[in-house]
């Protein structure tokens, strides 16, 4: 599953290069209120941001496609004694599909991602909850956003929804983290959730 998203996050965003001479360049910035899931706990949302540049090219029948290059930051809350904070340098390649109003563009969106972990911080109020920064941590990431969005003039606002298919933890490293926690189970050891982001497009 990893390979094939890597491989067709690539083509797409090669496929984009390939047409430069028709893109519209520009920077991006957003939102994110990421979460992770765990059977016996509570996790709260935690407020993140992304910064970075893209890429706009039309295609004919009202597609288009916009790969960007972004560094992501994701978090979330593990009770109130627990939070984590892990920074993402992130390749999203977005395919729209939207019909040109003349005045702005409306558009569904769906976007591959893939992911590297750049950084990683576990700050907790536990005197007895230690490990180390990447101990059992899996940096690579990939997944799924599925939203809209509108183009007016040269501004872009998109929401969307992503699935992380990926997790946070290898086998080894969970049952470490497990331990710690007291025995907690997870559902879904990766973030996902809503983003919300902004875009200039020169």
């Amino acid at each position: 599953m990893k390979r094939l998203f890597a491989t067709v996050v690539a083509t797409l965003a090669l496929c984009c290069i390939s047409a430069s001479a028709q893109a519209k360049w520009g920077v991006t910035a957003g939102l994110n209120f990421n979460t992770s899931k765990f059977s016996e706990i509570d996790v709260k949302a935690k407020t993140g941001w992304s910064a970075g540049a893209t890429c706009l090219v039309d295609l004919p029948l009202g597609f288009s496609i916009q790969p960007s290059l972004l560094y992501h930051q994701k978090g979330a809350n593990i009770t109130n004694e627990i939070a984590q904070n892990m920074g993402f340098i992130e390749l999203p390649v977005s395919v729209q599909w939207g019909p040109d109003l003349l005045v702005f563009r409306p558009f569904l969106d769906v976007t591959p991602y893939i992911g590297y972990a750049l950084s990683n911080k576990v700050t907790t109020s536990l005197a007895d909850f230690k490990f180390s920064s990447w101990q059992g941590k899996e940096r690579f990431e990939y997944g799924l956003g599925i939203g809209a969005g509108i183009n007016v003039w040269k501004l872009q606002l998109i929401a969307r929804y992503n699935w992380n298919f990926g997790s946070l933890y290898n086998v080894e490293g969970w049952d470490d983290i497990k331990s710690e926690l007291k025995g907690l189970s997870a559902e879904n050891e990766n973030f996902g959730g809503v983003t919300l982001s902004l875009a200039f497009l020169f």
